[in-house]
């Protein structure tokens, strides 16, 4: 039997090289938000993200590019990366990185609670519970009705439901195309319906700007392509836990870069969701 323990460890290394830049690049977008439109950040995202993957795409899998498998729910798929990423910035100008962050992290409560409608999945009474549990986290993020309330922490939850349909969406339909080739699929119709308002909306950017837009649109390719490779080396189970290190490097970035630090009820908050996270993805491996 051969030894995969080194793939095993390599994807474990991948996933955290990912989830630790993934912040830096939410973070020169919510410094790009104090003067630019969010959607004007979102089209440049994916404008520069499939200027990197496609050229790779070209060279690797262009005989899979042509039909397109599934293309209605590609374009679902494209539309629902679009909205996680458009209210993940706009939810950046309004509250700290790392309470965006946790609340976008409530996605696999959101996948447990739609899996039995879209993938006729079986969930039990333990794992409803984790959800329930990991909603009360939530609120203790967002605290309505005790003087903290933001009404953008209700973006932050359109967030985990927009990436919850694009994940389901690629379990759907996971095995009809390369993993680079739906990546290219999902940012192309992302970029295309986020050219769409432009016109109206663009605002003059200057040289510096326009650098921050290649980094995020590298940092976002460089990270969904580690993903993909992290998960093709490792089992998601593995991987799933190490996932959270991203609210951990969020709150770091946050407080380095913009000097945010979440308070104690918040902390609180980030622990209910993520430990009811972690009890929903260790009851699936069960059930699976």
């Amino acid at each position: 039997m051969p030894d995969t323990r080194g793939d095993v460890r390599r994807g474990m290394l991948m996933l955290l090289v990912a989830v630790t830049l993934f912040p830096v690049m939410d973070a020169i977008a919510k410094e790009l938000a104090t003067r630019l439109p969010v959607l004007q950040i979102t089209w440049g995202r994916y404008a520069f993200t499939v200027g990197v993957i496609l050229p790779a795409i070209l060279w690797r899998h262009h005989k899979a590019l042509w039909p397109v498998p599934s293309p209605w729910l590609q374009l679902l798929r494209g539309l629902a990366q679009l909205a996680a990423t458009f209210l993940f910035f706009l939810t950046l100008t309004y509250l700290p990185l790392a309470d965006t962050v946790a609340l976008a992290f409530l996605y696999p409560l959101v996948i447990t609670l739609l899996s039995p409608l879209v993938l006729g999945e079986t969930v039990g009474w333990r794992r409803h519970s984790a959800v329930a549990i990991g909603f009360l986290g939530a609120l203790v993020i967002i605290r309505p009705g005790l003087g903290f309330f933001q009404p953008a922490a209700l973006f932050g939850l359109g967030i985990s439901l927009a990436g919850a349909v694009y994940l389901l969406i690629t379990r759907r339909i996971a095995g009809q195309a390369p993993p680079l080739v739906s990546l290219a699929y999902a940012s192309s119709i992302s970029l295309v319906l986020s050219s769409l308002p432009l016109f109206w909306i663009w605002q003059p950017m200057a040289w510096a700007d326009w650098g921050a837009f290649v980094v995020i649109g590298a940092l976002g390719a460089m990270c969904h392509g580690l993903l993909i490779h992290a998960f093709e080396s490792a089992p998601a189970s593995v991987l799933a836990p190490l996932g959270y290190a991203e609210m951990i490097m969020a709150v770091a970035v946050g407080y380095l870069w913009f000097g945010d630090f979440p308070d104690a009820m918040t902390w609180f908050g980030i622990a209910i969701i993520a430990s009811a996270g972690l009890y929903v993805g260790w009851r699936e491996r069960l059930a699976g």
